[in-house]
């Protein structure tokens, strides 16, 4: 299963809201009467602030509204959270509210019956919400999870450190990407912040030369074949190598985390590089991450990633995904309001205040006040396709392999023909 979306249903991220219908009253407004008591146990990823806070402060909002309710949270950073899943789904045992991104994963949970088909229960307040962001949690036509933002992976840079170079624009091609890093490297400024051992980071970049390369169609074939060795496979892995062979990283970027103190984040919102590839929520975890606590500010900017010439991909296709939440198929009755009650659009607005979320619901896209996220919603407003992040669009051996295989890339450690082979190999035993 590969997700791509069409630009119809992409359309309106950038301005759509004035009189949408709000999501209804809950009941959670005031206090409900006890019941039999219930434990909701929450897995989520957002394990730094702005959302550490912010999610923390909803679930005692709703217990304090729910006397009979308890909602366990438990944060997790990202790569501990999917050892954490992967263990639990051999067990067969899933919390009752658990951090996706939807797409092959989530299918695999569903075909294991793992996950609580929830189309009923959301079916009076699911069209609030943007079609795009809820394709990747709905299987078979049928809906799993609900996305609580929606986003895109791009390049963030700093306008200060680019004028230093002499970098006037942001680079269009892959050529001129190239040629700025080039520039930055003259001027003594590290290129590009990247979490090396986290691996994830380091996919986005051959995944988008992918794209960039063989367009969505070759991705969507890829999953159906289950082929990845083929030319344009080999040439994204190929363009990724003419970058790492700059040397563009900053020193010790095989060992650092995203969201360390010392991490890709930490080194951007620390004006220790120039430029990183991240999706929308980069400014405020480089804030949260910085010595400052308060970023680059004005002095951050977005570029989205760049064409490659003669590539068959547009460079308005975007790639990205959303952050949503699964409901467990043992999950208590109250799982699915509290659910309810996050994507509510005054709590979606609030969500969308904090810089670090782009809302589904559509009521709540005036709330997007920060002006970089605003410059991701116009991107994807103008969107042609939509790629799901691949660790998250194909199975997860398969996504695992990518961001494997990604990480040895970028470590020098094996070659772009031999990658594609490896990935390969990995897609046909599922």
């Amino acid at each position: 299963m590969t997700a791509h979306i069409s630009r119809r249903s992409l359309l309106g991220l950038a301005g759509l809201g004035a009189g949408t219908l709000v999501l209804g009253a809950c009941g959670d407004d005031g206090v409900d009467e006890p019941g039999d008591p219930q434990t909701v146990n929450w897995w989520h990823v957002q394990d730094a602030e702005p959302m550490l806070s912010f999610w923390a402060d909803m679930a005692s909002q709703y217990e304090d509204s729910h006397t009979n309710v308890t909602i366990a949270v438990q944060p997790l950073e990202v790569e501990a959270f999917k050892t954490k899943l992967d263990g639990a789904v051999e067990e067969k045992r899933l919390p009752d509210l658990f951090q996706s991104w939807g797409g092959g994963a989530l299918q695999q949970q569903v075909e294991a019956g793992l996950v609580k088909d929830i189309t009923e229960d959301v079916r009076e307040w699911i069209g609030q919400l943007l079609p795009a962001a809820v394709q990747p949690y709905t299987v078979d036509g049928r809906i799993y999870g609900i996305p609580f933002d929606i986003g895109m992976v791009g390049f963030w840079y700093n306008r200060d450190l680019f004028a230093k170079a002499g970098i006037e624009t942001p680079p269009g091609t892959w050529a001129q990407l190239l040629e700025a890093v080039g520039k930055l490297k003259s001027a003594g400024i590290v290129p590009i912040a990247l979490g090396g051992k986290d691996k994830w980071p380091g996919h986005y970049y051959w995944a988008y030369l992918a794209m960039r390369i063989g367009g969505i169609e070759a991705l969507a074939r890829a999953a159906e074949d289950q082929n990845f060795n083929t030319p344009d496979f080999v040439a994204a892995g190929e363009h990724l190598k003419q970058l790492v062979d700059m040397r563009p990283f900053q020193p010790g970027f095989l060992r650092a985390e995203y969201g360390s103190e010392t991490g890709q984040a930490a080194t951007m919102g620390n004006e220790g590089a120039a430029m990183e590839l991240m999706g929308q929520w980069a400014p405020s975890v480089q804030a949260s991450s910085s010595t400052s606590k308060r970023g680059l500010g004005d002095r951050l900017a977005f570029f989205p990633f760049p064409a490659v010439e003669g590539g068959k991909g547009l460079a308005t296709d975007a790639f990205g995904g959303g952050n949503g939440f699964v409901v467990g198929r043992d999950a208590p009755p109250s799982t699915v309001e509290f659910l309810r009650t996050l994507l509510q659009a005054k709590n979606q607005r609030r969500a969308a205040r904090t810089g670090a979320v782009l809302p589904t619901n559509q009521a709540a896209t005036g709330g997007i006040r920060d002006l970089n996220n605003q410059v991701v919603a116009a991107n994807l407003g103008i969107a042609t396709g939509f790629q799901l992040y691949l660790d998250q669009a194909y199975p997860p051996a398969v996504g695992r392999q990518i961001n494997d295989s990604a990480a040895q890339l970028v470590a020098g450690n094996k070659g772009p023909a031999q990658i594609v082979k490896d990935i390969t190999r990995v897609a046909k035993q599922q």
